[in-house]
């Protein structure tokens, strides 16, 4: 499988971004699709997920300000942050999991490249 993440970029805070996670190579819709973030000098954390049946989740820092969408018919999941805050800056990265909702990056079994997002204040 290879996942391909874009849509990054430098925005200001209060300002949005949408992020694109595109997959090739396997059925996608059977998949759960997470997304993770590493800041520099930080640990990678989970920031949100759907499932293959379009059930959504969300880290708490940042429920109600991300949205999570996927389209089947284009192998895509889209990550909508709105209200973006400097603590918001970091590297954003898709995976996809076998294991049904997840949220630890452990379980999750391919991942995309990253794609860098910047929230100026």
């Amino acid at each position: 499988v290879q996942l391909q993440a874009s849509g990054g970029g430098l925005v200001q805070a209060g300002g949005s971004l949408r992020l694109s996670c595109a997959a090739s190579g396997r059925t996608f819709s059977n998949y759960a699709v997470g997304w993770f973030r590493q800041a520099p000098g930080k640990e990678r954390e989970f920031v949100g997920g759907v499932s293959s049946w379009a059930g959504r989740y969300y880290a708490d820092s940042v429920k109600g300000r991300f949205t999570i969408s996927r389209d089947n018919a284009k192998n895509t999941v889209y990550l909508q942050m709105n209200s973006l805050k400097p603590g918001d800056t970091a590297v954003y990265y898709c995976a996809l999991s076998g294991s049904g909702p997840a949220t630890l990056a452990t379980q999750f079994e391919y991942w995309g490249q990253g794609t860098q997002v910047t929230v100026s204040s």
